[in-house]
């Protein structure tokens, strides 16, 4: 008779269930004793079955047991170490923070922070609606200098209040060598704590991680 031990589940779906994994676990080891137990009432006397055997499948199963504990600590951590970045990132709603994510535009003037490839020698600014299509092209110069976004069209009639995308594409000769989105500040409306993780939701609908925030400031 052939006993199969329980394979030990992914770390993440351990963060996401530690109670129910603890509780499989258990039913688990439950079953096993009863097939071990199962195993030894009908071996076959004239061919008894190894007790190194049982050592081992014993010994298989102390360390899916262990491996499942050590994940169930490192969940207990990381949603501790959460709820510390939640309580900090919770006092930045409100402030305004730098981040390379689409911005609201809400008939204010908007800084830009581009970075343009060292190599370029043409740069321009790209501005995308919410959806994604080319609204508007402007000339820039080759610097890191912050600029400022009017929020004026080509012929002088302001874009609508709505969500914005600001791309800075560098040339060489012609040729595009690098398109990346500028840095720019977005309110911060709400903080959540999602899977361990502090998130935060800017004006407009973004949502950023704490760490990908590379300025604050006071609202303007």
């Amino acid at each position: 008779m052939e006993i199969t031990t329980p394979s030990a589940a992914p770390p993440a779906a351990l963060a996401n269930s530690g109670t129910q994994t603890s509780g499989v676990l258990s039913s688990d080891f439950e079953t096993f004793l009863k097939m071990l137990t199962a195993q030894a009432r009908y071996q076959d006397p004239l061919e008894p079955i190894d007790s190194s055997e049982y050592a081992a499948q014993l010994a298989q199963f102390s360390m899916v047991e262990q491996q499942v504990k050590s994940n169930d600590l490192l969940s207990a951590l990381a949603q501790q170490m959460g709820a510390g970045n939640m309580t900090q990132t919770a006092s930045w709603i409100g402030m305004e923070a730098l981040t390379n994510v689409p911005t609201y535009f809400d008939g204010r003037p908007i800084e830009l922070t581009p970075n343009p490839a060292a190599a370029a020698d043409q740069v321009a600014l790209v501005v995308r609606d919410g959806n994604g299509a080319e609204v508007q092209r402007l000339p820039l110069p080759v610097s890191a200098e912050p600029v400022t976004w009017a929020g004026v069209s080509d012929d002088g009639s302001p874009f609508p209040n709505g969500t914005y995308r600001f791309d800075i594409e560098s040339r060489a000769k012609g040729e595009v060598i690098l398109s990346e989105p500028a840095e720019t500040y977005g309110r911060i409306t709400e903080a959540r704590l999602q899977n361990g993780e502090a998130l935060l939701i800017l004006k407009g609908g973004s949502v950023i991680t704490a760490a990908s925030v590379t300025g604050l400031r006071e609202p303007v």
